[in-house]
């Protein structure tokens, strides 16, 4: 055997020997035996490459389309392996292919909105109104509803070029603003609350638009909002608080928010026709604001006794035509509940086919609930600093109640029950009672102030000291000794110029009489000998009326003044006059019959006629005519829901004993009850 050895000159390394039946057959030209690891993965990967692109064909006999045998690998299962179901709602969603990127709808949105205000390419800029301006409600197959997706990363969008939607972008963020919000998801809620925020701090000129929007929605959810489809539905009370969320969130990033909010929630109270239940509705929302934002307490307050007083008027004006027809039944009937959708109620609106009587009855209906529910809202907002709050709150609070009194409800004429207010709370205490009886005796007595409001104090302090249960005794006898004083101190400064009775020129004089002679009707058991010596007033009831006597300067003051040139008796209410003559008489304090009948042949002329003056919004200098009105603001109070508050405070009218329950009548008394057309002094009016 021969051996050969091969030397291979370019790498000095010496190939070993082989057998000859190993050797590989010579070719045409030399192949390297050693190959790079790298170019045979590169040529694989061409390879595959190639293939893909190529059509399909035969490789080694096995076509690319035809399918490929494999053996499948034998499946064994671990038991020890626990299993849990999953959730479809724990599955990660898994986004369509079509929806754009955050980052690509930015910078769409960046460049729209500089494309709009810097040329006059508006396509981009109107798209993204549109997206917002698509009503979820009303689908329209003429135009693809945006999804909710697209909606919020088109707002995110929006937040982060919130500095460039200024003036010229007005109509953009209008359409943002109107657009259905609050029956969204709670992600998209607080979403759309960061970019109300960010919109105010940033473009201050939208604070005004953005606080009224907010506003609006607080007087009633109209039917359908929070109902869209493929949305859970969203009650009433949840869009109320997501639309608070909102009011706090922007007054608070935006320091000047308070002070722009407090003419709009003038502005944005429901209008006169608006159904009650806007009216409670709004009522019970500005209430909710005032804890968030406790600088608007007293113009929130403010503006609501306000409104409210206004309906009252309007009520009590409307009811001395109808309040035989419909009073007893509105006793009955109870007020709307304000969290209901507001819908199209046809029972609610007058038909054309009713007549005019049965239209204005039910638009009293209407406005009695109006009252009803927002007296009832007041009554529950102000209980928590009366029952349970410190004295100084107690004080802090009637403080508030005083300065709507007088502002608000005293100058108003016929004011039918928003004073209850004052007459429920200011007897939660003496000190209290003492607060309201010296703010009426101050207007009475200050003569700097009109003489209306001096005459209207005199109505609101006798019927508080009449009517209100938890006035003491003694109380009762410091106010009527201290208006008889000054009754008889205004008889002496009149009385030498005083031609005869004359209201327009004493009408301080007879308003503090007939004060004093309402008083007297209700209240003279407190008045008496015995009550200051400690009897109670089943005591009093049980004495003979010859054992029933006043204090000697009740007797003097009152002759006086009824026997003086000024003639009180002809300018005071017939039906206060009638009921006091009877209780005077009977217990021998004063007999008037002869000077009733005298006046009833005396004329006054020169004066307005009371019945002959009318008006929707009517103030008491108003009907200075030539008599005073029965016009006692505590008169009893009807409501049906808000009544309840009142349960207590009334001093009930009491028949007078040996007098009321006797069949004998006093000589004088029949021949007056004809010519009372103003009714009596009692519970019956």
């Amino acid at each position: 055997m021969v051996s050969i050895a091969t030397t291979h000159h370019t790498s000095g390394l010496t190939a070993p020997s082989l057998p000859p039946s190993k050797m590989a057959a010579p070719s045409s030209s030399p192949v390297s035996i050693l190959k790079s690891s790298s170019l045979i993965g590169k040529k694989r990967k061409m390879d595959e490459v190639d293939r893909s692109l190529s059509p399909p064909s035969s490789i080694d006999g096995i076509s690319e389309t035809a399918p490929i045998s494999r053996k499948r690998p034998r499946v064994t299962f671990n038991e020890s392996i626990q299993t849990r179901e999953i959730a479809i709602d724990e599955l990660p969603p898994t986004p369509p292919t079509t929806i754009k990127s955050l980052a690509v709808i930015r910078e769409e949105v960046r460049g729209a909105i500089y494309r709009h205000v810097t040329s006059s390419d508006t396509e981009g800029y109107n798209q993204i109104k549109e997206i917002f301006a698509a009503d979820p409600r009303k689908p329209d197959d003429a135009y693809e509803m945006p999804s909710h997706s697209t909606l919020r990363n088109h707002l995110m969008a929006l937040v982060s070029h919130i500095s460039s939607l200024d003036r010229n972008c007005s109509s953009l963020v209008s359409a943002i603003l109107d657009s259905e919000w609050v029956g969204r998801d709670e992600a998209y809620v607080k979403l759309f609350i960061r970019f109300l925020g960010n919109l105010c701090a940033a473009q201050g000129t939208y604070l005004a638009l953005v606080l009224k929007m907010l506003t609006s929605k607080l007087t009633g959810v109209p039917h359908g909002t929070g109902r869209l489809p493929g949305y859970p539905i969203v009650q009433p009370s949840e869009i109320y608080r997501r639309v608070h969320l909102a009011l706090r969130h922007v007054t608070r990033l935006v320091p000047s928010a308070s002070g722009a909010l407090s003419p709009i929630l003038s502005q944005q109270f429901p209008y006169e026709t608006d159904p009650a239940k806007c009216f409670i509705a709004y009522t019970r929302n500005l209430l909710q604001i005032i804890p968030y934002i406790p600088e608007l307490q007293g113009d929130i307050l403010s503006v609501i006794t306000d409104k409210l007083v206004k309906v009252d008027v309007q009520i009590q004006i409307d009811l001395e035509e109808f309040e035989d027809l419909i009073g007893e039944e509105l006793t009955h009937q109870s007020s709307p509940d304000p969290d209901e959708e507001l819908e199209d109620d046809d029972d609610s609106v007058p038909s054309d086919d009713e007549d005019e009587e049965n239209q204005r009855v039910q638009l009293i209906k209407e406005s009695i609930h109006k009252v009803d529910g927002m007296i009832d809202l007041l009554f529950d907002y102000y209980k928590t600093p009366f029952e349970t709050g410190s004295e100084t709150d107690k004080e802090n609070a009637l403080d508030l109640l005083l300065s709507h009194f007088q502002s608000i409800i005293l100058p108003t004429y016929h004011s039918r029950h928003t004073q209850f207010l004052l007459f429920h709370f200011s007897q939660c205490s003496p000190a209290l009672v003492d607060r309201f009886a010296s703010a009426c005796i101050q207007l009475i007595f200050n003569k700097l102030q009109p003489g209306i409001m001096r005459q209207s104090a005199a109505a609101y302090l006798a019927s508080f000291v009449a009517r209100g249960a938890h006035i003491a005794s003694d109380v009762v006898r410091d106010v009527f000794d201290l208006l008889l004083m000054h009754l008889n101190t205004m008889r002496r400064d009149y009385e030498n110029g005083c031609r005869g009775p004359d209201l327009r020129r004493y009408a301080p004089f007879y308003s503090t009489a007939q004060a004093i002679l309402y008083i007297f009707c209700f209240r003279w058991r407190d008045l008496t000998n015995a009550s200051i010596e400690g009897d109670s007033i089943e005591q009093i009831e049980e004495l003979e009326p010859s054992q029933i006597t006043f204090p000697p300067n009740v007797k003097e003051f009152l002759h006086k003044a009824i026997y003086s040139r000024l003639n009180p008796l002809k300018i005071c209410s017939p039906g206060i006059v009638t009921e006091f003559a009877r209780i005077a008489h009977h217990f021998q304090l004063l007999y008037v019959y002869s000077l009733i009948e005298t006046n009833k042949r005396l004329r006054i002329t020169g004066f307005r006629s009371i019945s002959s003056i009318s008006s929707r919004d009517v103030h008491a200098g108003d009907h200075l005519g030539y008599q005073l009105d029965a016009y006692f603001p505590f008169d009893p109070y009807q409501l049906p829901r808000s009544r309840r508050w009142l349960e207590g405070d009334y001093v009930e009218w009491r028949g007078v004993p040996g007098l009321d329950d006797s069949n004998d009548s006093d000589s004088g008394a029949d021949d007056d009850d004809d010519d009372n057309e103003d009714g009596t002094a009692t519970d019956d009016e």
